[in-house]
């Protein structure tokens, strides 16, 4: 556990000091499209999970600073195993992947033998360590492409992604698992009814991991929003997303700190939160006075058994190499 000792007031040429600090370390600051805007700005690299996963497999500094979630930490050790990895607050953690632990997952696996287990790289590397090959909202539905249609599969552990990916591809031996993120379960279809009918000529980004992903689809059918406005996107394809919309106004079913990445890439565009209330509070939990403490200090390292490393990076390595996942993870 980090030392409790914080920097109490955060000096003015913090961000200045933050990248030459970087510098002299040799280190490569990474930050999630849900980090506080302060902490995306000054990244070397913002993106989605499997953006930063790439980043962490192919950087040649010697420690990466992972502003993030701590499975996400995680990752970049199983790919980088003998790089330094640094989160800024390890108690940053998440919610979804604490809903299965790599005991449930070796049971689910003794009741359905031979069936390969895909798990979203939402995971401990503990579980990853019992999975075959992982996957990301951007690129799920190519992940379970991959695998042979009359093998069983074991979809771990987001049941609202699982649900999508299954409608996608029409699988039938396909068992998911009841885990959620609290976040993105709490937007639901009540919330994005109301915000559709106040706002009824706005584009629907969602996604997939929301509650409200298959209400969604009901209001596609039901006509009270038409198809072509309604997309279901992983937080890489809503930047893409963004960047070609002619619309003037776009709804945002996520966690909010996406708004500051859709508001760079389409400035002109009016971008609005479905649930304002949907934060995140273990990404908020990296602070621009953290993370200049973890590059001064060197808190929090991240630690792991090179047994678990070794077995987890298979996973996530097979992920990694799933072609080049579709913008819209349709």
């Amino acid at each position: 556990m980090a030392d409790p000792v914080d920097i109490d007031v955060l000096p003015s040429d913090w961000r200045e000091q933050v990248l030459q600090l970087a510098e002299e370390k040799d280190a490569v600051i990474l930050a999630h499209n849900y980090q506080l805007p302060e902490i995306q700005d000054i990244a070397h690299h913002t993106g989605d999970s499997l953006g930063l996963s790439r980043v962490a497999a192919e950087v040649d500094a010697s420690t990466i600073v992972f502003c993030g979630v701590h499975f996400m930490a995680e990752s970049a050790k199983i790919l980088s195993y003998d790089k330094t990895i640094l989160i800024p607050d390890e108690r940053a953690g998440c919610s979804l992947a604490e809903t299965i632990t790599a005991d449930q997952l070796r049971a689910w696996k003794a009741e359905h033998p031979g069936a390969a287990v895909v798990s979203y790289v939402n995971t401990t590397a503990a579980v990853k360590a019992e999975t075959d090959i992982c996957c990301t909202s951007s690129n799920a539905v190519e992940v379970v492409q991959s695998i042979p249609a009359d093998q069983e599969i074991l979809f771990c552990p987001d049941q609202f992604l699982g649900a999508h990916v299954q409608r996608l591809t029409g699988r039938e031996n396909m068992h998911i698992w009841m885990g959620e993120c609290h976040v993105h379960a709490g937007i639901n279809g009540a919330d994005l009814k109301d915000r559709v009918e106040a706002e009824p000529d706005a584009e629907l980004f969602v996604h997939p991991e929301c509650g409200c992903a298959t209400s969604a689809l009901y209001l596609v059918g039901a006509g009270v929003v038409p198809e072509a406005r309604t997309k279901i996107l992983s937080t890489g394809g809503m930047i893409a997303a963004a960047r070609e919309t002619s619309a003037s106004t776009v709804l945002v079913a996520t966690e909010t700190g996406m708004i500051h990445q859709l508001e760079k890439a389409a400035p002109e565009v009016n971008f609005e939160p479905v649930n304002r209330a949907a934060v995140c509070k273990y990404m908020k939990m990296i602070t621009p006075s953290k993370l200049l403490r973890s590059l001064k200090t060197g808190t929090d390292e991240v630690t792991l058994d090179r047994d678990i490393a070794d077995a987890a990076r298979q996973s996530v390595e097979r992920m990694v190499a799933i072609g080049t996942p579709s913008a819209t993870a349709e």
